[in-house]
């Protein structure tokens, strides 16, 4: 018994030490469902506290944690060096101005404009936004802006409500106080699964607002390298994790065709 006991005290050691021995990778967050919810959580939930949880199983050379910021203040978080990466970014949505490098995911997304559902209303309530209220999630880039997210400008040029939620721009629409929003199509699959009752209220456009173009955003002097990352991603991809994950989330593989 004393035996086992002293094997099992020297295995805690070790992976004490293998631990420590880890090059620890800081992530960047905010809240951006289904991606990532309250970063700042105890528990955060989304694809990127289990896509991080699937990469320290998957190898000890890295350990990743997660490290909260905001949709205004990640920019700053990065080049300050609060954090090493950032994933399901785009180097659109603001990113001129902060040094990075860029890692194109193969992963699909879009952004899609939602209308309450009304007699004789169909997808042609989409061509044109003159006059229309829209409700918008705040810090987020939009294709028919031209992917300016100034408030000031969205509020004079689109009568944009902005929130901090795609359930407070979907309440907005069933209480008609605003007349469009803009959702990410991942997330509405996953409202729609929740509150089936909702789909027959709403009108869903069957155009995009954007396509995202997915990259991971590193630090240039980082921990790691793009090409360190991708292979890590790879082997995730090797074993069925990521394709897993991808599913709970209702995101699917497609074209590497992000630009850096």
């Amino acid at each position: 018994m004393r035996a086992l006991a002293v094997c099992l005290f020297a295995c805690l050691l070790l992976h004490a030490f293998a631990a420590d021995a880890a090059q620890q990778v800081r992530v960047g967050g905010y809240h951006f469902p289904p991606y990532l919810f309250k970063p700042e959580a105890p528990q955060p939930r989304g694809l990127v506290p289990e896509l991080l949880q699937a990469l320290n199983r998957l190898q000890d050379e890295y350990r990743f944690v997660l490290v909260p910021t905001s949709a205004t203040r990640r920019y700053r978080d990065l080049e300050n060096g609060r954090y090493d990466l950032i994933l399901f970014e785009s180097s659109q949505w603001g990113w001129q101005d902060t040094p990075h490098l860029g890692l194109p995911l193969d992963i699909e997304d879009a952004e899609v404009y939602v209308a309450a559902a009304a007699p004789g209303r169909g997808q042609e309530y989409f061509a044109d936004f003159a006059g229309k209220r829209m409700a918008l999630y705040s810090g987020y880039h939009y294709g028919f802006a031209g992917y300016n997210a100034d408030q000031d400008y969205l509020g004079r040029t689109f009568k944009a409500v902005l929130t901090y939620s795609h359930d407070s721009n979907l309440r907005l629409l069933q209480r008609q106080r605003a007349d469009v929003a803009v959702i990410t199509r991942s997330y509405l699959q996953l409202y729609l699964e929740r509150y089936p009752e909702a789909a027959a209220g709403l009108l869903v456009s069957e155009r995009f607002d954007q396509v995202y173009r997915h990259q991971v955003l590193l630090r240039p002097d980082g921990p790691l390298t793009p090409q360190q990352m991708a292979q890590l991603l790879e082997r995730l991809q090797a074993d069925g994790e990521l394709m897993r994950l991808l599913r709970r989330y209702h995101l699917t593989l497609g074209d590497k065709t992000a630009p850096d």
